[in-house]
């Protein structure tokens, strides 16, 4: 791992696209969440084809289907925010489907707003 990269996690959640919690879209509650818990970024991604654990296959080919297809709900961070954010959905109740995977991440050519730390150059001749 190059020396400006951080280590963390990917982490993936799976919603349903009309799910809603507290009112919210959850996909829009867990990305609001996450700000609120000082994460630097998260999206939110619509399938055009998804299916759960009862195999029934949702596509979005058609207009009448909107709002029927999965949302991937994806975060790149430390551990401690990945499992803070974790730690809120539980205590929430909310039943989703995560996966987390290793991952190292960083900024190519930062400037001085980003948050990540210093370059790889900066730490070279420091």
């Amino acid at each position: 791992m190059p020396k400006s990269d951080r280590a963390g996690e990917l982490l993936r959640i799976y919603v349903a696209e009309e799910q809603t919690h507290r009112g919210v879209l959850l996909w829009e509650w867990l990305l609001q969440q996450a700000s609120a818990l000082g994460m630097q970024g998260g999206s939110a991604f619509r399938a055009i084809g998804s299916f759960g654990r009862h195999h029934f296959l949702q596509e979005a080919r058609f207009f009448e289907l909107a709002g029927s297809t999965g949302i991937e709900v994806e975060f790149i961070a430390g551990d401690e925010e990945i499992e803070r954010l974790l730690a809120l959905v539980r205590t929430e109740g909310i039943r989703v489907f995560y996966a987390r995977m290793p991952a190292a991440f960083g900024i190519i050519n930062p400037d001085s707003d980003d948050p990540l730390g210093v370059s790889a150059d900066e730490q070279a001749t420091g």
